[in-house]
């Protein structure tokens, strides 16, 4: 280990924040003497007058210092933010600055009865240990020094106190020591300080996981409008790029079917397999692009696109939609996608005859239904509902309704499906929608 190692292992780090430790709890006792101090000067005041006994003018005085607890407790947000870094955030729904008006609400709060505790509890106790940190800084400052004090005292001190040398190395030794407890010891009661600000003069546990939520929320609720976002420009690029392309090839490729006559029959089948292709491929990209995020759904609404998917299944379906304003975009979007893979779900494996789509708004939720008279079955599986955040009955697996349950999930919704043997099969999705 080298020397400068060891030095910034074990003798400066004892020192390493212990300055701006000591500034913080410093600033600690300015604000808790000048509070006093005024406090002490309005009691004197009324005392004095012949108005007011001595009780009351103490009563008067710890009214007033009640009613200046939101001035300490920005004071306090000061202090620690200037002199420590740290930002103690208001607790929700507390205005940092109430004023006359909303003193009496922000005493009945719980937020502000957390912030009183700090200010006649905490933080006294931590001002004395303050005070005592400041004091044994000056007095190890001093016994550390003392050889100094001792060469710039007159000599005729030092011939009439024989053995000095030695006390004062001791005095030294004990200065030293001192200094380096006291380091630990600011930075520490630092650190209560600052964990106490937290959590009396900020938000509570409760309220910071709340807050936490709503951010969570929010983040998400931004990703899946990107997501969405991101979903009709490819869609628009599909649709007005390669789709047009491969249009105009088959187009062409008609074209030179019908008026080349004079081709071989090797050439010919050529150019009618490569239209065959074209149009192949022009279909599967129609497809796609509806997959994506269909045209007719942000032309039309959930109306028309639904109806729009109805048309081409192989088995008739009913569609119902009551809707007095369209939702939001992204809600829109997830209640299109699951109708179209609970039909797609119908025509592959229920064997219905027919089906029905019901879509309506209950107050804030958006309600959809979607029945077939198939031959159910479905599995119900609990601790996959658990896991994807649906309510009782969920969703089997291998179905294709675990993704939808997962889309449904994502914007804070509810999947269930209701399908006993020999049917019928009744999905049922809830999303919040606002009324």
């Amino acid at each position: 280990m080298s020397i400068r190692t060891w030095l910034a292992r074990y003798v400066r780090r004892p020192f390493q924040g212990a300055g701006r430790a000591t500034a913080l709890l410093a600033g600690g006792v300015a604000v808790l003497l000048t509070g006093a101090l005024a406090v002490g000067l309005l009691w004197a005041l009324l005392a004095a007058s012949s108005l007011w006994s001595w009780v009351s003018a103490w009563v008067v005085a710890v009214v007033v210092a009640v009613a200046a607890a939101p001035l300490l407790s920005w004071t306090q947000r000061q202090r620690f933010r200037r002199l420590f870094g740290v930002d103690v955030a208001v607790p929700e729904g507390l205005a940092e600055r109430p004023g006359l008006r909303g003193l009496v609400p922000w005493l009945r709060s719980a937020a502000g009865r957390r912030q009183l505790r700090y200010h006649f509890l905490a933080g006294p106790l931590i001002v004395l240990g303050g005070a005592l940190t400041l004091c044994c800084w000056v007095v190890g400052a001093a016994a550390a020094t003392v050889y100094i004090w001792i060469w710039v005292t007159p000599t005729h001190w030092r011939v009439d106190n024989p053995g000095y040398t030695t006390k004062a190395a001791y005095v030294t030794v004990a200065g030293v020591a001192l200094l380096y407890g006291t380091g630990w010891f600011a930075k520490a009661l630092a650190a209560v300080d600052t964990a106490a600000a937290r959590t009396l003069l900020g938000p509570s546990r409760e309220e910071q996981l709340a807050r936490r939520v709503t951010d969570l929320a929010d983040s998400r609720a931004s990703v899946i409008d990107a997501a969405d976002a991101e979903r009709r420009r490819i869609e628009r690029d599909l649709h007005d790029g390669a789709q047009q392309r491969l249009v105009a090839l088959a187009v062409n490729l008609g074209l030179a079917k019908a008026t080349l006559g004079d081709l071989s029959d090797e050439a010919r089948a050529v150019i009618d397999d490569a239209h065959r292709e074209a149009k192949e491929a022009i279909t599967e990209l129609g497809n796609l692009v509806r997959g994506l995020h269909p045209a007719v759904l942000e032309d039309r609404g959930l109306d028309a696109a639904l109806s729009g998917i109805a048309a081409r299944l192989p088995i008739p379906v009913r569609v119902a939609v009551d809707l007095p304003r369209r939702p939001l975009p992204t809600v829109e979007a997830v209640a299109y996608f699951v109708v179209s893979e609970a039909l797609t779900n119908v025509v592959k494996h229920a064997r219905a005859t027919r089906a029905e789509v019901t879509v309506e708004q209950i107050g804030g939720t958006l309600l959809v239904v979607v029945t077939d008279d198939g031959v159910g079955g479905a599995e119900l599986s609990t601790a996959l509902g658990a896991e994807l955040g649906a309510e009782a009955g969920a969703v089997s697996r291998g179905t294709g309704l675990a993704g939808l349950a997962k889309r449904v999930a994502s914007v804070d919704g509810v999947l269930s499906c209701h399908s006993p043997v020999g049917g019928p099969t009744v999905i049922t999705v809830e999303l919040p929608c606002a009324p």
